[in-house]
């Protein structure tokens, strides 16, 4: 249940209750593919860096270890330690990045496996089967994401075929819930817009699917070719015909700046792997932008990553030492970058929420891009 506390123009500020607990909102979904964070951090790290929810991958680990095996060890929350919300995606945006592999059919894809070949068939009823499997918090329907721009002929059967797939879906879903060995029969399902960046298919699609009284709303088919000008213009037509009463989450989005200039467009929930991939490669954030650590000017600087910063990176270690690790290849600079960076996000949102019970949000807003050297355009 979606609990409205403050809204402030477009703004919005919630409370998401749900099996595994209350979500505050915006909030940031720390993306752990495989039920495990990229670069070495644990269940245990997420908590300490103010992890609200962690978002899994439904198509990699229905390949492997296989969500069976998942189901048989207690459900993925219990499988990786972590008794917090849990979503898990809904495998369709794998299917689109497989494009040379798939054929999508009305009754679903066959793909062949990346990892070996192998064929595979996942349907609207396949995906729930897997997400129920997986017993996470959340569930995502199966829908089909197209790549921007795509021809408004295809664009528009492929919506009409998503809309048909989250009846599928939902009616799964339902059937799952009440059966009597399904782990979490309280499992939730949110729904997707497409639409590509034409405006009026999308409204549509948002006023279909608006009727169906799902738990939540996600705005997806975003960051996968289009301008960020494109992106804010088509949250900005689709928001207002989503359920106000419902978390709207804009899916794989984004940079820090995208966030600010999505919560003032009325979107509460937000995922990316961007952190820990540039974490990952000693790209880190900082209070005035991002820096690569490996830079030369860092080899002699006893300063952390952040001054200010309370993540274990910054407690405990300076630029120098961890510009050393990337250096020596060891594991460490990884997790240590991470940390950094999923501790940065995770704080943003504190702060973005704290500025909206505060009504300040958007002088924070000015404040946060000018620090990072972002004009605000929009």
């Amino acid at each position: 249940m979606y609990k409205l506390l403050k809204k402030t123009g477009k703004i919005r500020r919630g409370e998401f209750i749900t099996p595994h607990g209350t979500i505050q909102t915006p909030v940031f979904m720390n993306v752990g593919t495989l039920a495990a964070i990229k670069g070495a951090v644990s269940s245990m790290d997420l908590k300490d860096i103010g992890c609200q929810v962690e978002l899994s991958n439904t198509y990699h680990l229905h390949l492997r270890p296989g969500d069976k095996v998942v189901k048989e060890l207690g459900g993925l929350h219990k499988f990786m330690n972590w008794d917090r919300p849990i979503l898990t995606d809904s495998g369709g945006f794998q299917v689109f990045s497989l494009a040379s592999m798939r054929k999508i059919r009305e009754e679903g894809v066959h793909f062949n496996s990346h990892i070996d070949g192998r064929k595979i068939f996942m349907g609207p009823e396949e995906s729930m089967q897997i997400q129920s499997n997986l017993a996470s918090t959340i569930a995502m329907a199966f829908d089909e994401c197209i790549s921007n721009p795509s021809p408004r002929e295809y664009v528009e059967k492929s919506v009409e075929r998503t809309t048909r797939w989250l009846i599928r879906c939902k009616n799964e879903m339902d059937r799952l819930n009440s059966l009597e060995n399904t782990i979490n029969k309280k499992q939730m399902l949110f729904g997707i817009n497409q639409g590509g960046v034409y405006e009026d298919i999308r409204i549509e699609h948002a006023k279909t699917i608006a009727k169906m009284n799902l738990d939540g709303y996600a705005i997806g088919g975003l960051a996968v070719g289009e301008t960020h000008e494109e992106m804010y213009r088509i949250i900005d037509a689709v928001v207002p015909y989503l359920p106000q009463d419902k978390p709207i989450y804009l899916m794989g989005v984004g940079t820090p700046a995208n966030i600010l200039e999505s919560v003032s467009r009325g979107v509460d929930f937000f995922d990316c792997v961007l952190p820990a991939r540039n974490g990952r490669h000693g790209h880190v954030f900082t209070k005035c932008g991002k820096i690569n650590i490996m830079n030369a000017k860092y080899e002699l600087d006893s300063s952390p990553i952040d001054e200010g910063c309370n993540c274990p990176a910054c407690r405990h270690y300076t630029k120098a030492y961890i510009r050393h690790l990337f250096k020596a290849k060891e594991m460490l600079a990884m997790r240590l970058c991470v940390l950094h960076n999923l501790y940065f996000y995770n704080k943003l949102m504190e702060e973005i929420r704290d500025a909206i019970d505060g009504d300040y949000f958007e002088e924070f807003k000015k404040e946060k891009l000018s620090q990072w050297g972002i004009a605000n355009n929009f």
